[in-house]
C-alpha cells in the first residue's frame, strides 16, 4: 500500500481535494497504466478489498470502467443495479447501502440522481466512498481522467487553455473539470448557448464565449460535453439542428483555425450535433485515449483509497 495518503478518505468531488492528492494520482496513474499495457494485466494490490458498485442512473461506460480496475487490482466486486433493486419497492439510500455493508463492504463507487448524495454517506457509513457522479454536481474521476490526459501532450497546465464548450448547466462533468483544471493552473473558458450557461459561472474564474469560433482560436484543448436531453425539463434552443449549426465542431471549422486544438469528449458522443464524426475519427481527437486512462485513473484513485490510515 502507498506510504503517501490522498487527504481524505472519501473522493467526493474536485472541490474536496487538493493539488497534491492529483499529483500524487497522476503519479499512481502512470504506473498503473504500464500494468495494463502489459500482457499480464493484473496486479494483487487490493485482493482482500471487496467493493460495491451502486449505480443509480444508467452508466456504460464509467461503470464498465470502474468494475475493470476493480478487477485488474484483484478485488471482490459486487454490482448492484437500482432498476432491480429493492430501491423500486421504496427502500432509502441509507437502507440500501447498510444492507450491502452488511455483507461487509469495504468501498463504495456511487452514481446518484441527488447531488450530495456520496457526501451524505460518507457521513453515515464507514466504507470509502467514491462519487462516480451525483446529479448535476460533480464527476470527479471523469475530471481526474481529462486532466491526466491533457497532461499527455504538454509539459505544463499552467497558462494552458481549455474550452468546455456545450451544455453546461446540465454538466457534472464540466464543474468537475473547471475546478480540476484551476487548481492545476490552466485557464478555462466555458462556450454554449446562453441559455446553457449558468448564471454567475465567471464566479468559478472561468471566461465565457458564445461563440464556437472565438473559443476554439482562443483554446490549446478542447473539451465538447453533449446535449444532456434527459436533464432538461424545457426547450433550451430551437433545435438540435439550430445546436448543431451554431456550436457543433466539424472539419472545416477546425482546419480554418490558426492553429490546432486537441478535440475531448468524455462521451457518449452525439455524431453529427456537438461533433461531426470526421472530427471524432480525426488525430486531432484524444477520445479513445481518455476511455484508456479512464481505467488507470481509477486503478490509481481505488489503490490510494483503500490504504490503511491511522485514526
Amino acid at each position: 500500500m502507498p506510504e503517501i495518503l490522498l487527504s481524505s478518505k472519501h473522493l467526493l468531488g474536485i472541490k474536496y481535494i487538493t493539488e497534491d492528492d492529483i499529483s500524487l494520482i497522476f503519479q499512481t496513474a502512470d504506473n498503473f497504466k504500464d500494468v495494463i499495457n502489459r500482457p499480464i494485466k493484473k496486479v494483487p494490490s487490493l485482493r482482500d478489498v471487496t467493493i460495491a458498485n451502486l449505480f443509480f442512473e444508467n452508466s456504460t461506460r464509467t461503470r464498465i470502467s470502474f468494475e475493470l480496475a476493480e478487477k485488474r487490482l484483484s478485488a471482490d466486486v459486487v454490482n448492484f443495479s437500482a432498476s432491480s433493486s429493492s430501491v423500486k419497492k421504496g427502500e432509502t439510500l441509507l437502507d440500501t447501502v447498510n444492507n450491502i455493508l452488511s455483507m461487509k463492504v469495504d468501498m463504495v463507487v456511487i452514481r446518484h440522481p441527488a447531488p450530495g448524495a456520496p457526501a451524505f454517506l460518507a457521513e453515515h457509513i464507514e466504507a470509502n466512498i467514491i462519487n462516480a457522479g451525483d446529479g448535476t454536481h460533480e464527476h470527479p474521476t471523469q475530471a481526474l481522467l481529462d486532466a491526466f490526459s491533457i497532461r499527455a501532450h504538454f509539459d505544463s497546465f499552467v497558462g494552458l487553455r481549455v474550452a468546455i464548450v456545450g451544455d453546461i448547466l446540465h454538466s457534472r462533468v464540466a464543474l468537475s473539470n473547471i475546478f480540476c483544471l484551476k487548481k492545476l493552473g490552466a485557464e478555462v473558458m466555458v462556450c454554449g448557448p446562453p441559455t446553457l450557461i449558468p448564471k454567475h459561472i465567471e464566479a468559478l474564474g472561468v471566461e465565457v464565449s458564445y461563440n464556437i469560433r472565438e473559443a476554439l482560436e482562443w483554446a490549446d484543448v478542447a473539451n465538447v460535453l453533449r446535449i444532456q436531453l434527459e436533464r432538461q425539463d424545457i426547450k433550451y434552443f430551437p433545435s438540435i439542428r439550430e445546436y448543431a449549426k451554431f456550436f457543433g465542431i466539424n472539419r472545416d471549422l477546425v482546419e480554418s483555425l490558426s492553429s490546432p486544438v486537441i478535440i475531448m469528449h468524455p462521451g457518449p458522443i452525439n455524431r453529427g450535433v456537438e461533433l461531426s464524426s470526421d472530427v471524432a475519427d480525426s488525430d486531432a481527437a484524444i477520445i479513445l485515449d481518455q476511455v484508456e486512462n479512464g481505467v488507470a485513473v481509477r486503478m490509481a484513485i481505488l489503490y490510494l483509497l483503500a490504504a490503511p490510515r491511522s485514526s
